[in-house]
């Protein structure tokens, strides 16, 4: 325990702690609101030392997303489930378990940062479906997705008026047929290159997937037209 009301963090820094009155009035909220997401279990207990309870910056982060998410209209209903789902969620150890992904960039995002790319459509369902996918792993206070180009597009889609669910539904489907197609140029180039090579060669084979699938677009439009 340090001098200041703070205790040491596993890295030996002094980790600031408060009690209910300070933490309250950091969060701009008041004490009886305080115990009353408390009592909704919105927040993780304190750490207690006898009669007092002590709080830390995760307990003022998470009070922190509650008003942001109250400000874009969700129920502390919503707000409790949706907690529940990201406390119950893939760690992002887990989410990156083989390593930083080579060519896709991961996204750190607050779960406010993530309502509002995703303007009411982060439900617990939703949330609960892009974990299951691998697109989504927690880190303390913050939300981990996977590729900064399929959150891009994702939510872009989102914003052209189709469902998150729908989306990450199709994102599925697409993830089957991709594993199917690594497997392909995998194989194929393993029986003519050695094993170093499958890095160097990948861009090749994304080419030709990409390009497919823009004949195929082509294809499918003019039938439409």
């Amino acid at each position: 325990m340090t001098d200041d009301g703070g205790h040491e963090d596993e890295q030996g820094g002094a980790a600031r702690e408060y009690r209910m009155e300070e933490l309250a009035r950091l969060a701009g909220i008041t004490v009886r609101t305080l115990r009353f997401y408390r009592e909704r279990k919105l927040l993780p207990p304190p750490r207690r030392e006898g009669r007092i309870a002590w709080y830390d910056d995760h307990h003022l982060a998470r009070l922190r997303t509650i008003a942001a998410l109250l400000e874009r209209g969700h129920t502390l209903t919503g707000i409790a489930e949706l907690a529940e789902a990201l406390d119950q969620g893939r760690d992002v150890a887990d989410l990156l378990g083989v390593g930083t992904p080579t060519e896709e960039e991961p996204v750190r995002l607050t779960p406010e940062e993530l309502a509002a790319r995703f303007e009411g459509e982060v439900t617990p369902e939703n949330l609960a479906a892009a974990m299951d996918l691998g697109y989504l792993g927690t880190d303390g206070d913050e939300i981990v997705h996977i590729s900064r180009r399929l959150l891009d597009v994702s939510s872009a889609l989102v914003r052209e008026g189709i469902p998150l669910a729908e989306v990450l539904a199709a994102g599925k489907r697409v993830r089957e047929h991709a594993d199917a197609l690594a497997a392909l140029f995998t194989d194929m180039i393993l029986r003519h290159a050695p094993e170093e090579d499958l890095h160097r060669l990948r861009p090749l084979a994304r080419s030709v997937v990409e390009a497919e699938l823009s004949l195929a677009l082509d294809r499918r439009i003019s039938k439409r037209g």
